[in-house]
């Protein structure tokens, strides 16, 4: 993330009991712009809010709803303990900042930023992922479209891959896509042969 969030307008679920803490997070997000709500039964959506804290301290495991290992909102933690357990919690939901108890104020808006940021990073990285993992999929119809290419043109293994290369640049597709193309006869490619 390249700007600080402006966070006016923002939706924030609190999952803690009522207590002085919680009395500062509220204030501290009105000021902010943030409309917060506060509660202590588990959340079923994440499309309750735009940022949700939770009490890594009493949190439970169906707190939260499920994730395939990352949260679907920004996710800070409301820490006042040193229990490794409660910190593995807090890092298996996916949180992504954490807010040392008693809360100071101070903390609070710089907590907000680094988790929107790297929720923000984890997202990229999981689509980044997806995409790289279909491309890994696809790689045996390039190994077939480059064994079609070799046969029907009596080209070498790299002139093929070169000439599917090139096709896949001069239509700005993938050589995944060329391949389908190719392999599915849905046209010949004239730029390989």
């Amino acid at each position: 993330m390249s700007r600080t969030p402006n966070f006016t307008g923002w939706k924030a679920v609190i999952l803690h009991r009522e207590d002085s803490n919680t009395e500062r997070l509220e204030r501290q997000f009105g000021l902010l712009g943030i409309r917060a709500t506060r509660r202590w039964e588990p959340l079923s959506t994440w499309d309750d809010a735009d940022l949700v804290l939770v009490d890594a301290d009493q949190g439970w495991d169906d707190l939260l709803p499920q994730t395939d290992g990352l949260s679907g909102r920004p996710l800070v933690a409301l820490l006042g303990s040193e229990a490794p357990g409660r910190i593995a919690w807090a890092m298996e939901k996916g949180a992504s900042a954490i807010i040392a108890k008693p809360v100071a104020t101070s903390a609070i808006f710089p907590a907000l930023v680094m988790a929107v940021s790297i929720h923000e990073e984890r997202l990229a990285v999981a689509d980044k992922l997806r995409h790289l993992e279909e491309r890994v999929r696809m790689r045996p119809l390039v190994h077939a479209a480059v064994e079609k290419l070799r046969a029907a043109q009596c080209m070498t293994e790299e002139e093929a891959y070169a000439a599917l290369r090139d096709c896949a640049m001069q239509r700005r597709l993938t050589m995944e896509q060329i391949a389908a193309i190719l392999l599915g006869g849905a046209e010949t490619l004239p730029e390989v042969g």
